[in-house]
């Protein structure tokens, strides 16, 4: 059967025409698709970015900030906090973890919620959820702990309760410092101390 040239001609613009015209329809349709989203006002971001901007400017932060030293008796101190916000002499932190470890192999890991570094007295004061745990057994809760960073030293500044080896102890006080002839590290419980003795805790 003979092909009609007149067919052949409008099947080629018909199949021209859905070429050109379907890509159109579906960009149509996208674009429908953003214009009924809901629109997004650039300006309500702005205000946060602006204060957030501010703050960090007025008092700078550190995320994962880190300090260590060694100490004029030879110990190692080890410091890092979840934050830390640096001021003239000193700084604040927030969720502090760290390790004292002195030159006779007594070692202390602590942990406090917050602590206030003072450089120029050569100390950090921890407070909210002081906790010290010991090399020799000893685990100590306090509220308030002030730390040497240019010696080793230690002391509540309240009640401390424990846990020993030999049971459980209160006492008014604690404090860790180093002996006369600079070679031992005593640590002392003071101002009323009242054991619990447990042989087999």
């Amino acid at each position: 059967m003979a092909r009609n040239p007149a067919q052949d001609n409008l099947h080629s613009r018909i199949v021209m025409i859905l070429k050109v015209t379907l890509p159109l329809v579906a960009l149509a349709i996208l674009s429908s698709l953003f214009l009924f989203s809901r629109e997004i006002d650039p300006e309500d971001a702005i205000p946060y970015a602006d204060v957030e901007i501010a703050d960090r400017l007025a008092q700078p932060r550190m995320t994962g900030a880190g300090f260590s030293t060694v100490t004029s008796d030879g110990a190692t101190l080890t410091l890092s906090a979840d934050e830390a916000t640096p001021s003239e002499g000193g700084g604040r932190v927030t969720g502090l973890k760290g390790e004292l470890s002195t030159a006779d192999g007594f070692r202390t890991e602590i942990s406090a919620g917050s602590g206030q570094l003072d450089s120029n007295a050569g100390t950090v004061v921890l407070a909210a959820g002081v906790r010290l745990a010991t090399s020799t057994g000893y685990e100590v809760t306090t509220d308030r702990l002030t730390l040497g960073t240019d010696r080793s030293f230690m002391e509540s500044g309240g009640a401390v309760l424990a846990t020993a080896p030999i049971g459980q102890l209160e006492a008014g006080g604690l404090r860790m410092d180093v002996t006369g002839d600079g070679k031992t590290h005593l640590l002392v419980f003071n101002k009323g101390v009242r054991l619990i003795y447990q042989p087999n805790h």
